[in-house]
């Protein structure tokens, strides 16, 4: 099966991808925010420019397109039939460096949750996960001292 898009439309299209602030992170980050939590976005000084990090937790979150990461048994990751080295290289290369900047980054002593685009749409599950992860039930209150009174 052809592209559906020509030559030119395909290159129109893949130079709009982004890879920071996609609507997936910012649905991540709502739904963090949402649960009292803060973090910093898109540290440069660790391997990977990892998307949301809760420094506090020593905790990393990355969002993933299914797609561009390769995304095992997911219908978003299937690879174009056209210039299907190009894709090939392109997409194994992700998915290499994504399992070295894991490896990299749980020998800093970080722990890391990936949250897969089409796992999003789930707001119930998605949030579920994040509380296992970042185990925000477990979160001890601060007890008020007389000076909070």
């Amino acid at each position: 099966m052809s592209d559906r898009f020509t030559r030119e439309e395909r290159s129109w299209i893949m130079s709009r991808v982004r890879g920071g602030n996609t609507a997936p992170e910012k649905i991540v980050r709502s739904l963090l925010h949402a649960m009292g939590f803060r973090f910093r976005l898109h540290v440069r000084k660790l391997p990977g420019n990892p998307d949301i990090v809760l420094t506090r937790f020593h905790k990393i979150v990355f969002v993933h397109g299914c797609f561009w990461h390769g995304h095992k048994g997911c219908r978003r990751s299937g690879r174009p039939e056209t210039n299907v080295r190009f894709w090939n290289r392109k997409i194994d290369g992700n998915i290499r460096r994504d399992t070295r900047i894991r490896r990299q980054l749980r020998g800093l002593g970080w722990s890391i949750m990936v949250v897969w685009q089409c796992r999003i749409r789930k707001k119930e599950f998605l949030q579920k996960k994040l509380v296992e992860f970042l185990g925000y039930g477990k979160r001890k209150k601060r007890k008020c001292s007389k000076q909070d009174t």
